[in-house]
């Protein structure tokens, strides 16, 4: 019987689905205080909906749900094994009863397509996504660059930017950052740079935006102009453009900031100035005052305000990331577990948006849909059977919400449909000064890759010039 326990042990701690033991059916007590055990609670009632889903006969949406109930059981697991007199054992037992609940229901009657999803959702990418939380939760004790950043009155100020009218700002890139963390922070950590600094160039270039665009023509969440994403491999591949994928642009990102810290002695401040401000104007100036710092007056006074001021602004935004407790900042907790969900029924990410609600997210979905789905068009709708990558918190409601015969659904279709009045075909456009193409498809309510077409200019530039004669469809 010890050997029999210790193989229950070994299958649980690797999550297999395939680890349908013959056990005895001991359903785990639950205490009843603690979020940590309300969070067991909610995730097992998730688990036997998706038996309950898939034995009524939808193998489809009964797998999504325990794929992501199982994920979210592993990531409270880890949380356990942190927090000091949690029971672990209570997650370990709550899994074990789950599935031998699933093997019990696994009977010659059932049809193949639900025994199948029975089978394979238990992984649900478990055993990948577990080390990763570990080791980005790791980073965030890493490089403590108070050591390394001055108390100067320009940082400071920048603190009290943050901790004054850019408070929500901050708080927003925090919660957008989280879902992307997976995909970002590992490029960080292998070239042994601090996520920090990573959050902080996020949130003073765009909050964690993907589909960010800048007046003069920079893209993505780290704001690659073209000339210099074409450098590091940014391009666009199949109609999509590379600077709005997140782990390609941290790759050139990391590349970018690696070039400089070779060119101008490895000093931080500088490095980021030149990512601002441009390279060149401070190579010169590194060159021209040898032995000079950021802050020394010959250089700090010869840059662009923008460029003096971001630099603080990225210091004092990667302290609080470090050390939000020192300042009251409340970073909270967000459960940041994805997971990529087979449709039951078409639909596009806005209509997603608007049948999900605001459930666990006061601002509603549609950030994180996009940033998790940068490839998708938000108003194009994805086929039954297709994916699309989501919070895992969200799959019950999606279950509950978004397929069949849900009367949100039938809401999030109709409003999808509804539409504006037709406008001309056309418009003709005469390029003024300080225009971009990204600036003119925005005033006119069309994308830049529509406009880009109509006037057969060349990706990624796009070049344009005052006095230019633009055709601008469906405006």
């Amino acid at each position: 019987m010890s050997g029999m326990r210790s193989n229950i042990g070994t299958c649980l701690a690797l999550w297999g689905a395939a680890c349908l033991c013959a056990c005895s059916p001991r359903q785990p007590e639950v205490p009843e205080h603690g979020p940590l055990y309300d969070r067991v609670r909610e995730y097992r009632a998730d688990y036997e909906r998706g038996i309950e889903t898939i034995l009524a006969g939808d193998a489809i949406t009964g797998a999504n749900v325990l794929a992501a109930a199982s994920t979210r059981l592993g990531v409270a697991a880890q949380d356990c094994s942190r927090t000091p007199g949690c029971d672990a054992g209570l997650f370990t037992d709550t899994l074990r009863d789950l599935v031998e609940r699933r093997a019990r229901e696994s009977e010659p009657g059932r049809s193949a397509a639900a025994a199948g999803a029975a089978a394979g959702s238990g992984s649900s990418g478990i055993a990948d996504a577990v080390p990763e939380l570990a080791r980005t939760t790791a980073l965030l004790q890493g490089t403590d660059l108070r050591e390394h950043i001055p108390m100067n009155r320009q940082v400071k100020a920048a603190l009290d930017q943050w901790l004054t009218w850019g408070r929500p700002d901050l708080v927003a890139a925090w919660e957008n950052y989280r879902f992307l963390r997976a995909e970002m922070a590992p490029v960080y950590e292998r070239a042994g740079l601090p996520e920090a600094l990573l959050f902080a160039m996020l949130a003073q270039e765009t909050g964690a935006k993907v589909h960010a665009y800048s007046s003069a023509g920079a893209a993505g969440p780290l704001q690659f102009m073209p000339r210099t994403a074409l450098r590091y491999g940014l391009r666009t591949v199949d109609g999509f453009d590379l600077r709005l994928d997140p782990e390609a642009a941290t790759r050139a990102n990391v590349a970018y900031l690696d070039e400089q810290f070779r060119l101008l002695n490895r000093d931080l401040e500088k490095v980021l100035a030149a990512y601002n401000g441009g390279e060149s104007r401070l190579r010169r100036l590194h060159h021209r005052h040898a032995g000079a710092d950021f802050w020394d007056p010959r250089i700090y006074d010869a840059l662009p305000r923008e460029t003096r001021d971001y630099v603080p602004k990225i210091l004092a935004a990667a302290i609080l990331f470090l050390h939000p407790e020192d300042y009251g900042l409340d970073l909270p907790p967000i459960e940041a577990t994805t997971t990529a969900v087979r449709l039951g029924d078409a639909i596009s990410i806005a209509e997603l948006t608007v049948c999900l609600g605001q459930r666990g997210n006061r601002d509603g979905w549609y950030r994180t849909l996009r940033n998790l789905n940068p490839r998708l068009d938000p108003g194009e709708r994805v086929p039954s059977l297709g994916t699309i990558e989501m919070p895992a918190s969200v799959v019950p409601d999606y279950a509950q919400r978004c397929v069949g015969d849900s009367r949100w659904l039938a809401l999030a279709r109709d409003l999808h449909d509804a539409d504006y009045p037709e406008r001309p075909d056309t418009l003709d456009y005469t390029v003024r000064r300080g225009d971009t193409l990204a600036t003119i498809a925005a005033r006119h309510r069309v994308s830049v890759r529509e406009l880009a077409s109509a006037n057969r200019l060349d990706a990624p530039d796009y070049v344009i010039h005052v006095g230019q004669r633009l055709t601008v469809p469906g405006s």
